[in-house]
């Protein structure tokens, strides 16, 4: 017995969506991709259009569907997976009353001084909230980038769309709600709030927390497993869509969950590693822990009596993508097909970046002593600090873009060795580490990541769909195709295995304590430069 189901993977800059076949395997049948825009602000603000969120799925869904074959109404249920801790304010419609503010935005630096930063302090925030915050959900509002100080410089700057909130949602739980017009959010969703009273195994939104930070609990919805049928297929939605009226909806679940079910990193002690446009460090644990002084906390995800134990990186990919506009583009004015890249970029995409890797795969351990730092639009771990910035380290006469390049994959990598060095200070991990993102496709990064961590390194079957497959996951769970989440570990095939090289590892040992000094010398000036 096999079933279709369709995932969609909500990412920072565009939406994929797959057609999956569920059996005794997951095969994807059909996908498609489409972008949407980014919109940077001054100040700190970085939003997005949710309309454009729904448009892409539109298309996709319709190009999935007719390319693939598959009959609308054979699609057993459709399924999220998306980026999170993202601020959509919607009307008792369901329509948003403003864009959404993405998690990326940190223009609430004064919300964020005037709830937490004031009074008796520990590690520079207001001892009595710190405490109570760790204590209801395992986890405090300690980033400018947290949600809730996104809701009150809504509430303080734009009174007027305020008035007329009815509920706070994040990326996927608007698309479930555009779908069914029912209001909820997922589990791990209503955690990365950092309003949910997680103790004993509850799920639901404290009030004394709200209370504390000033969140009306009105404008809070429902709370539903990553595995519920929220509802189903609303008439308009689905001829929108291109699916059959009455499709099942699960709420699926945030990136930082299912990416790691999708992986196959589903036990306790269980590691993964995603490279896409962000990227993080993420451990399966069953107890929550927190570790403040390095910003790395417990949150919920999408496994029943687990939690993932998660330091993340706000640019990682977005780092070579910024090398390919802005030095490798420029410099080497590549032809494919005929065409130039910033001509054709859908079509080439890929293929610049094969070429990018292809020419600095030579390039030796060290990048000639050239060290970057992949903070691109600040830093939440190990350190907060949106004043970071990325920065060229140690040029010379001799150094080349080749050297430059290469040395922004070896920085991403040096930051992860860095996160999971401050994870392993409180929590014990597997020796072998699965890679996900479209970082994983490339052998170079992947041997790279085994040399800098000194670690075995796995790679799956497409680790770019890796959200995707995770939310497909939820689905069959969902619609009793899958007994449970660990049992989907069985579906999901290693591709390759990498071991570190000890002489690469040796050059990378004596180079990261350089890395991490750059920021720990250069505090002052981000903050003097960005502030």
């Amino acid at each position: 017995m096999s079933i279709y189901v369709i995932a969609y993977d909500v990412g920072t800059t565009g939406v994929k969506t797959c057609l999956f076949e569920v059996s005794d395997k997951i095969s994807l049948v059909e996908s498609a991709m489409s972008r949407y825009d980014l919109y940077v602000l001054d100040e700190g603000g970085v939003e997005q259009d949710p309309d454009q969120w729904w448009q892409a799925m539109c298309k996709t869904t319709q190009t999935v569907i007719n390319n693939s074959g598959i009959k609308k109404e054979a699609i057993a249920g459709i399924s999220f997976c998306a980026q999170m801790q993202a601020l959509v304010l919607v009307d008792e419609n369901g329509n948003p009353v403003r864009r959404a503010m993405s998690y990326m935005d940190n223009r609430a630096h004064e919300e964020m001084k005037r709830g937490i930063m004031s009074g008796i302090k520990i590690g520079g925030l207001n001892a009595y909230k710190l405490l109570r915050s760790v204590l209801i959900s395992g986890a405090v509002s300690a980033s400018v980038k947290d949600p809730v100080w996104k809701y009150k410089w809504v509430e303080n700057h734009e009174p007027e769309l305020f008035m007329r909130v009815h509920k706070w949602l994040d990326v996927k739980d608007y698309l479930v709600c555009r779908a069914t017009g029912r209001f909820a959010m997922s589990e791990d969703s209503a955690f990365a709030t950092l309003l949910c009273d997680t103790r004993k195994g509850r799920k639901v939104f404290s009030k004394e927390l709200c209370d504390l930070f000033g969140v009306n609990m009105d404008h809070l919805p429902a709370i539903c497993k990553s595995t519920d049928k929220v509802g189903l297929l609303r008439d308009k939605a689905a001829q929108e869509l291109g699916l059959a009226p009455g499709t099942p909806v699960f709420s699926g679940g945030g990136d930082a969950s299912l990416i790691g079910v999708g992986a196959g990193a589903v036990e306790e002690g269980e590691a993964h590693i995603y490279m896409g446009t962000s990227g993080w460090v993420s451990v399966v644990v069953k107890d929550q822990k927190l570790d403040i002084n390095n910003m790395i906390a417990s949150i919920v995800g999408a496994v029943p009596g687990c939690y993932n134990y998660f330091a993340e990186l706000e640019t990682a990919g977005k780092c070579l993508e910024w090398v390919k506009d802005h030095l490798a583009a420029d410099e080497i004015g590549v032809f494919l097909e005929g065409k130039k890249v910033w001509e054709d970029p859908e079509s080439i995409y890929k293929g610049m970046y094969d070429f990018m890797l292809d020419k600095i795969k030579d390039v030796p351990p060290g990048s000639n002593g050239v060290i970057f730092t992949p903070w691109l639009h600040g830093n939440r771990c190990p350190f907060e600090d949106h004043y970071a910035r990325g920065m060229f380290f140690n040029l010379g006469l001799e150094t080349g873009k080749r050297d430059m390049i290469h040395s922004v994959l070896e920085g991403v990598c040096y930051h992860l060795k860095w996160q999971l060095e401050a994870i392993e200070k409180k929590v014990k991990t597997k020796p072998v580490i699965r890679l996900a993102g479209g970082g994983a496709l490339a052998p170079l990064t992947c041997q790279m990541l085994s040399d800098v961590l000194g670690r075995e390194i796995e790679s799956i079957d497409k680790p770019q769909d890796a959200g995707a497959i995770g939310a497909a996951i939820i689905a069959a769970v969902g619609l009793n195709m899958i007994d449970s989440i660990p049992a989907s570990k069985r579906l999901i095939k290693v591709n390759r295995k990498y071991e570190p090289r000890t002489s690469c590892t040796e050059i990378y040992n004596r180079l990261f304590p350089v890395f991490k000094s750059l920021y720990r010398n250069n505090k002052k000036a981000f903050r003097i430069l960005n502030e």
